[in-house]
């Protein structure tokens, strides 16, 4: 199963800023002291989180970033699809006419892999920020 740091990241970035901002935004520099995520890297994804219109940033000495929806309509999904991630379990693509092994015929196991590939896109949609705060029994604001 292929899921980056990038998926990782974004959704670790995202529940830091939705745990920390009360009424002011959150910078993308204590997000990166408190995550262990370097600056540059949250720069990357929080400008692709942006056009995804799940953050929107504030200027200014006090700016930062904010949560542009409340935390239960962010699915992990959203997060992890605007980041250009995906979970991925197979090595071919699905609808080649070739099979994961280059033949004509698909492997043995392709169902198999191809139907986790599904449980855990269903999980990530199912789950929304706000779930995974009140597992981490973080106190969302919104």
């Amino acid at each position: 199963m292929k899921l980056t740091t990038k998926g990782r990241y974004a959704v670790m970035a995202m529940a830091d800023l939705a745990s920390f901002q009360s009424d002011k935004p959150v910078s993308l520099n204590d997000i990166s002291l408190r995550q262990n995520i370097s600056l540059s890297y949250l720069e990357q994804l929080f400008a692709k989180l942006k056009n995804c219109r799940l953050v929107k940033s504030v200027r200014g000495p006090a700016g930062g970033y904010v949560l542009d929806k409340n935390p239960k309509e962010i699915k992990l999904s959203n997060i992890i699809f605007a980041v250009d991630e995906k979970v991925k379990t197979l090595n071919c693509k699905k609808d080649s006419k070739k099979g994961c092994n280059g033949k004509n015929t698909k492997c043995i196991t392709h169902n198999l892999w191809d139907d986790l590939e599904q449980h855990i896109n269903t999980f990530f949609e199912n789950k929304s920020l706000s779930d995974l705060l009140k597992q981490n029994n973080r106190i969302v604001n919104q």
